[in-house]
Order: C-alpha cells, then sequence, then structure tokens
C-alpha cells in the first residue's frame, strides 16, 4: 500500500534567531506547518520532523546553543521520527530515506524553512529518488535573498537596500518555477487540509 509522508523541514527556533528573521515572508510558518501536520495525521499520513544542526559553529545552529529545536508551539508524536541533518538536503546525511522506506512511503509533501535552500534541495533530491513530490510553497518561509557578492555579515539594513537582492516573493515564485512539472507538484496548505481521508 502507498504511502504520503509529510516532511518538516526546519522550522526551527535557530532561524528565528537570525537578524534577518524581522523580513522574513512568513513569520506565522509554525502556525501553517501545524494546519499541514494535523491535517496529515487525521489521514495516517506520515509525519517526519526535520532539524539542520552545524555542530562547533558556535552560531544559531550550533545544537550547544539551545536554538537547535522545533518553534515553540510544534510537538512531535512519540510515533513520529526526528531527524537532524548537517547537509542543506533532508536526505544524504540522514535515515530518512530508511524511515520512509519502512513505513512504504511513494509520496513526500515538503514544507519548511528556507523555501529555495533546504526546502528546494530536499524536493530535488527526492524527485531523484522516485518519490511523487507536493510542494506545499505557502507552508515555507524565507528571507530576502542577497546578491552573491554582498558580505555573509551584512547587516539586514545594508541588504534591504541593495537593488540586487531578491525578495522573499521572487525568490518564491522562481523556485516554483524550477521545481513545477520537473521535481514536483505545487499544492496549497487550503487544498491540502481540505483533501478527504484516503480508504
Amino acid at each position: 500500500m502507498s504511502r504520503t509522508a509529510l516532511i518538516v523541514i526546519d522550522v526551527q527556533e535557530s532561524f528565528r534567531a537570525l537578524p534577518n528573521w524581522p523580513a522574513v515572508n512568513r513569520p506565522d510558518i509554525a502556525e501553517r506547518v501545524a494546519r499541514l501536520v494535523r491535517a496529515a495525521r487525521n489521514r495516517g499520513d506520515l509525519v517526519v520532523w526535520v532539524l539542520h544542526a552545524e555542530p562547533g559553529s558556535a552560531g544559531v545552529f550550533d545544537p550547544a546553543n539551545g536554538y537547535v529545536r522545533l518553534i515553540d508551539g510544534l510537538e512531535p508524536r512519540p510515533d513520529e521520527s526526528v531527524v537532524t541533518k548537517v547537509s542543506h538536503n533532508a536526505f544524504t546525511t540522514t535515515n530518512l530515506q530508511q524511515v520512509l522506506t519502512q513505513h512504504g512511503v511513494t509520496e513526500v509533501v515538503i514544507s519548511g524553512i528556507r523555501t529555495e535552500q533546504c526546502c528546494e534541495t530536499t524536493t530535488r533530491i527526492a524527485s531523484d529518488l522516485g518519490y511523487d513530490v507536493v510542494f506545499v510553497t505557502d507552508a515555507t518561509a524565507t528571507t530576502p535573498l542577497p546578491h552573491w557578492t554582498m558580505p555573509v555579515d551584512a547587516p539586514l539594513e545594508q541588504v534591504l537596500a541593495d537593488p540586487r537582492t531578491l525578495s522573499p516573493e521572487v525568490v518564491t515564485e522562481r523556485t516554483e518555477y524550477v521545481l513545477a512539472r520537473r521535481f514536483a507538484t505545487i499544492r496549497t496548505i487550503d487544498e491540502l487540509v481540505t483533501e478527504p481521508m484516503r480508504s
């Protein structure tokens, strides 16, 4: 029997501790994801939680600093897997594929932070691994994307003032363009939460 898994990627306090969080396009990302989680559980779908860690980095992604945890309000059930990755995609450095295989998953639903980075990269890998992929754009979040020549530690004001900076809206639109019909089907939260129960 085929099965669907909702994959929640990096909806963690680390991002809320970054200086660019005030410019995020969906500050309510945890509530958006929670809607998908409730619907997935009601349908009997698998829910897998993914966290990103950079051990030894001394930053907000270093587990030693306490931010590598789900945003308050999100709570995995005891029977739901939580995997921690150290790569952009959720497969390469975790046992995610093993978890999905054990549960007979053939379709994955992608949500989380950041739209064009970990969510998109996981989508591409999942597609190449043979999964049917649903990308729920409005259950992903991102921040303005500076030009690659901008210093990594540039303040948010400088990033926003640079005309080369891509807005979250542009980043999101471009992500949909490259994923749709190649790697994923684009769906909305509303579409998924109103889907009927599978028999």
